[in-house]
């Protein structure tokens, strides 16, 4: 599946696939469900805001600010517009918890990185919020390892096709490693590309796929560090 003797450069999806990322959401959204339940079912309340985080991505993108907006958004409109002050404020201290939680590296990703440094050529292609990113990266002591880092908006074929057209490399010189089929598996091998999934213990329900093509191959790992027996 993989023609390990024609990669020359290896990319690495950043959030629950170097470091934690969904569990911080998924605790930020059990907090919001809390602070609005007496306007509705935690369920419901699950349910609304995962309709405005999906309504706003075209203006706010993905990341922290953006569903820190959204949650405001949700509990005005499940208050009537009636949001008492404080609930607003513990709303935007729910956000900026996000954005202080420390960077924690998933087991084994320094040793695959220390293994794949002199071998390749190693980058980021992550998404989100450029801001949030790249202070993460920053905390999280692995810039060294990386020849380029790119923030994308979006992870479709054309995104990666203009990845590659900057990094003047073939698609089949260039391998994807990533926790998420739809944006960091399907969309490279649409377009002549390798990726690895590394699936992580939680996924976000806008990034699940529920069925892949039959024609479709990739190597699914439970473990980062299975990467390097591959190589």
């Amino acid at each position: 599946m993989i023609n390990k003797e024609k990669i020359k450069v290896i990319a690495f999806d950043a959030d629950d696939t170097l470091w934690v990322n969904e569990t911080y959401f998924r605790e930020a959204e059990n907090q919001f469900a809390s602070l609005l339940s007496a306007y509705e079912t935690e369920n419901k309340i699950h349910q609304e805001l995962f309709k405005a985080e999906i309504r706003n991505l075209p203006l706010y993108g993905y990341g922290i600010k953006g569903f820190t907006l959204s949650m405001i958004e949700c509990a005005l409109e499940l208050s009537n517009q009636q949001l008492p002050p404080k609930i607003l404020n513990q709303i935007l201290e729910i956000g900026k918890d996000m954005l202080e939680k420390p960077v924690v590296l998933l087991e084994g990703v320094i040793t695959v990185l220390e293994a794949l440094k002199d071998q390749y050529k190693l980058i980021v292609a992550t998404k989100g919020d450029l801001l949030d990113q790249e202070k993460k990266l920053a905390k999280s002591g692995l810039l060294h390892y990386f020849h380029h880092i790119e923030v994308m908006s979006e992870k479709k074929e054309n995104d990666y096709q203009k990845l590659l057209n900057h990094l003047d490399i073939a698609p089949e010189a260039f391998l994807m490693i990533g926790n998420s089929l739809k944006s960091d598996v399907l969309p490279i091998l649409s377009i002549g590309g390798s990726a690895i999934h590394v699936p992580f213990h939680t996924t976000w329900q806008f990034e699940e796929v529920k069925k892949t093509p039959a024609d479709v191959q990739y190597p699914t790992l439970n473990n980062i560090t299975e990467i390097t027996a591959l190589l």
